[in-house]
């Protein structure tokens, strides 16, 4: 039922379909990471409760299939090795009550016009992928939160705890786990439906855009679907198939924080009998999270799934070495995704010293970029926010160092929305810092908006066709 197939992909809809056995996976190693050192975890206020979130969903079915994890290992090695280029993008932080059709719908047009952006700028197949279904949990700095001298443990997202400042809401709830996981079927049950019913053929690249306000990265996209809608016209005389037109691949992503969660969706592949994470295709390890010899590079290393690791500023070469040998000892094509956050005053000193590294080492890792984390600031009016043209300006030098340097800039990681929501300062149609009196919606990070993630779009795919 969740399926994320297309037509372009190995069939994942017949006999093994279901490749991943049901039930609690038992795998040598599986449970190594409970004997490490762990952080940001949650302490749950009921383990009755705890054991028996974790019992039902290790026998639920699982949200993604093996298969299809092994057709996102494939694209993500043809963008490794320029072929492709990876978008991936979504909300900092899901929550329960946001997962209506209406914001997932926004979503996903937002990702496939930003798509069909890139394709037609840079001329390269891009690889979808949402922060959708599953980016329930988030790091935090702090353990508590305090509020008028009252001190209540911090809200770690949807999945743990609620964002009310209450005693009751901000207690460690196991039972939210399931919650989670329910609130991703329906989700990827819905983007199923966008993609692979009809609403994301390249036919209607205009329609993408209707519900949304008009504005000047609006106006560029409607001229760009003119061209595109030109193009399909002349093939379509010519006698062109336009079968691959009406659906694309679409895969779900997040941040695989929560380890009780993670190991719970874990499957054994009935083919070949290794275990894939089943919350979602590709997971990623936070900055805060990638210590060599902790719990989650331990528990990810053992899944087949493809795995992102954040970089900062502080990472040495060494290090990314050391994740590599970890993580891909077998260097296998598209198993590994360095996502560098950098910050726009360090991306063009920190990262070259690290890619010549990797680069040298003869390892094929895929280089993505995260604009968002490193230029967060605080606006006058006390809104944690990031400016638009520092956004930008981390990007332009990734794409600048990777040109230096001969390497492949091979995608964009962005927290972004649909919505017209106001949170990051700046853009073509500016947002200033009094709009977030109204329009400031995010529960964690700041977000670009529909137009501001347009806007990154078309910038990031006259970078692309700068670089070939």
């Amino acid at each position: 039922m969740t399926e994320l197939t297309t037509n372009n992909a190995p069939s994942v809809t017949g006999p093994l379909a279901s490749t991943a056995q049901s039930g609690a996976a038992n795998y040598p190693g599986l449970d190594h990471w409970r004997e490490l050192p762990i952080s940001q975890q949650p302490t749950w206020s009921d383990k009755g409760v705890y054991d028996a979130s974790v019992k039902e969903l290790s026998v639920l079915p699982p949200l993604v299939f093996a298969g299809e994890v092994d057709v996102l290992r494939e694209r993500l090695a043809a963008a490794a090795q320029g072929k492709a280029f990876l978008l991936q993008g979504g909300d900092c932080a899901e929550t329960f009550e946001g997962a209506t059709a209406d914001k997932i719908s926004a979503r996903v047009k937002t990702i496939l016009q930003m798509a069909v952006v890139l394709t037609y700028g840079a001329a390269m197949p891009v690889i979808k992928m949402g922060r959708m279904a599953g980016q329930f949990a988030k790091p935090r700095s702090s353990n508590d939160e305090t509020r008028d001298g009252v001190t209540l443990p911090a809200y770690r997202g949807d999945i743990v705890n609620g964002y009310d400042f209450s005693p009751e809401s901000r207690s460690h709830d196991a039972s939210r786990m399931l919650k989670a996981y329910h609130t991703s079927a329906s989700t990827l049950n819905l983007i199923r439906a966008f993609t692979q019913g009809g609403f994301a053929d390249l036919r209607l690249v205009h329609l993408w855009n209707k519900g949304f306000t008009e504005n000047p990265a609006h106006a560029r996209y409607e001229s760009l679907a003119r061209d595109i809608d030109r193009a399909i016209k002349f093939m379509d005389s010519c006698g062109a198939d336009f079968e691959a037109l009406k659906r694309v691949e679409f895969f779900a992503s997040h941040e695989a924080l929560l380890l009780d969660y993670e190991r719970a969706l874990t499957r054994i592949d009935s083919r070949t009998g290794l275990p894939y994470d089943t919350s979602g295709h590709f997971l990623w390890i936070g900055e805060r999270t990638r210590e060599l010899d902790n719990a989650h590079v331990d528990f990810l290393s053992r899944v087949r799934n493809p795995i992102g690791v954040k970089l900062g500023p502080n990472t040495s070469g060494d290090d990314a070495l050391r994740l590599i040998d970890k993580l891909d000892p077998n260097r296998e094509p598209g198993r590994l995704t360095f996502i560098t956050r950098m910050g726009a005053g360090n991306i063009r000193e920190k990262l070259p010293a690290i890619v010549e590294r990797v680069t040298a080492s003869g390892a094929q890792v895929l280089w993505v970029t995260d604009p968002m984390h490193g230029n967060t600031v605080t606006s006058p009016n006390g809104y944690k926010t990031r400016n638009f043209d520092d956004v930008i300006d981390e990007v332009r030098g990734f794409f600048e160092v990777h040109r230096a340097l001969g390497t492949v800039p091979g995608g964009l990681h962005v927290e972004m929305t649909g919505d017209d929501v106001a949170e990051c300062l700046g853009g073509a149609d500016p947002i200033d810092q009094d709009a977030f009196l109204d329009r400031y919606e995010s529960v964690c990070d700041p977000r670009l908006n529909h137009m501001q993630s347009l806007e990154m779009a078309f910038l990031v795919a006259g970078a692309l066709a700068k670089h070939q």
